[in-house]
């Protein structure tokens, strides 16, 4: 009897450590999601103060990421968790640096929007403004499936990384065509085209991120597969 209590408390001790663990990963996501969002704002609105913000701030994320990292290493050789717990310990893995590397992102744009020198039409930043939003939403929804384990939100971001390869391609032309008319606005243009290019691998870390998810609830590895292939596979 007394062992098989001891086997309870063991298992209720571990469950709240991987809960205390999942939390931290989402509140590390809502400093990536916070950090991007201002990103985007000073680069739209040419607001130094908040891109100096973003820029400053990054070493919290990376100081996140060495803790976060620590403590699943410590689960890992500690707990040696097996099936489920194990699949959701090694999400978490993976899901650390690609948070990281958003917030990496986030600090570059606002180094973009630092390095512009005067007024810039609004026109160059009507695209962007629309990417910078939709990248945003896909960030928060991948978020919100690894909070609530949500498989189909899962899916649907992946799907939603399309729209943002579609519409980094378009502002791409567009910024060429600018360029081509007036090389003066040149560097303005380079750096609202690395910005989006940022912004464009945020949306694929947002993918990594619900590909994890896939993993940790059906056990498969998706990375590799088509979309199409994705349906059969998640179904």
């Amino acid at each position: 009897m007394a062992k098989q209590e001891t086997r309870k408390h063991i298992s209720h001790s571990f469950d709240i450590e991987l809960n205390d663990l999942k939390n931290k990963v989402l509140s590390m996501g809502g400093l990536v999601e916070e950090q991007l969002a201002n990103s985007i704002t000073a680069l739209i609105k040419h607001d130094i103060e908040l891109a100096e913000q973003v820029y400053n701030n990054d070493y919290k994320i990376n100081a996140l990421e060495v803790s976060l990292d620590e403590e699943s290493t410590r689960i890992l050789a500690i707990r040696h968790p097996a099936a489920s717990d194990l699949r959701l310990v090694m999400a978490i893995i993976k899901t650390i640096p690609d948070l990281e590397r958003i917030g990496d992102q986030a600090e570059r744009i606002a180094h973009m929007t630092l390095q512009m020198q005067g007024e810039t039409p609004a026109k160059y930043f009507v695209a962007m403004s629309h990417l910078g939003e939709y990248v945003r939403q896909m960030l928060h929804n991948a978020l919100d499936a690894f909070a609530r384990v949500d498989v189909d939100m899962a899916v649907k971001v992946m799907h939603d990384d399309l729209k943002v390869d579609q519409e980094y391609d378009n502002i791409s032309r567009q910024l060429i065509t600018y360029m081509m008319e007036d090389p003066r606005i040149i560097p303005i243009a380079l750096n609202i085209l690395w910005s989006a290019r940022s912004l464009e691998r945020v949306a694929a870390h947002a993918r990594n991120i619900c590909e994890y998810i896939i993993y940790y609830v059906k056990g498969k590895d998706i990375r590799h597969i088509s979309l199409d292939q994705l349906k059969e596979e998640t179904s």
